[in-house]
């Protein structure tokens, strides 16, 4: 077992996504390949997939996000970012979108603010999302 999943328990996995548990909150870890996120409706059917699972975050890899999230003039990322939190479930994206940081200053300043809160985190991996929640 990896270092950064010491903490973790895998409580199940179904089709791909898995629930973990991780300094006692319950985590929906989707896989890096699997249909993109496009907009309110697929995070509805994220929140409520991790509703029935009883998960408090979701995990999504930045793959699975489609283009327009990252641009911020689309509204794609506020509407998604939005809906979870009014249902009060944190979103992890993890893994590489420098590019897009790079290509617009307002999604840089829309990452920074956003790490500095409780409910949506850009993070380089899984391991980073374990350790962080470990420590909230």
């Amino acid at each position: 077992m990896s270092e950064h999943h010491e903490a973790t328990e895998t409580v199940e996995t179904v089709a791909g996504s898995e629930v973990v548990e991780i300094a006692g909150t319950t985590v929906l870890r989707l896989p890096a390949e699997g249909t993109v996120i496009g907009g309110e409706g697929d995070a509805m059917d994220l929140i409520g997939d991790a509703m029935g699972r009883d998960a408090t975050w979701v995990v999504v890899p930045a793959a699975r996000l489609g283009g327009d999230f990252f641009r911020l003039s689309t509204r794609v990322a506020g509407g998604i970012v939005q809906k979870f939190v009014n249902y009060r479930i944190g979103l992890a994206v993890t893994g590489d979108i420098s590019e897009h940081v790079a290509a617009s200053s307002a999604l840089r300043d829309f990452v920074v603010e956003s790490n500095r809160g409780n409910q949506l985190w850009f993070l380089a991996d899984a391991g980073e999302f374990d350790a962080r929640l470990a420590r909230a």
